[in-house]
């Protein structure tokens, strides 16, 4: 995923951050204050909340 239009997306529901974990067909765009990982398919990131997958408050994901 190209990084300035990672720099332009931020979280649907908080309007915070997201970071970029994962690659090629695992990538996921991760909002830690919500604990939600959007799926990124084809290079085109799902920013659909009733999409994003939930993540536990200790998933390695959530971390630095």
């Amino acid at each position: 995923m190209d990084k300035r239009l990672l720099d332009l997306l931020v979280c649907p529901i908080c309007k915070g951050p997201l970071r970029s974990v994962g690659a090629g067909g695992t990538l996921e765009l991760v909002c830690r204050p919500d604990r939600l990982a959007y799926a990124v398919r084809d290079g085109i990131p799902l920013m659909l909340p009733e999409e994003a997958r939930a993540l536990a408050a200790d998933d390695p994901m959530l971390e630095s």
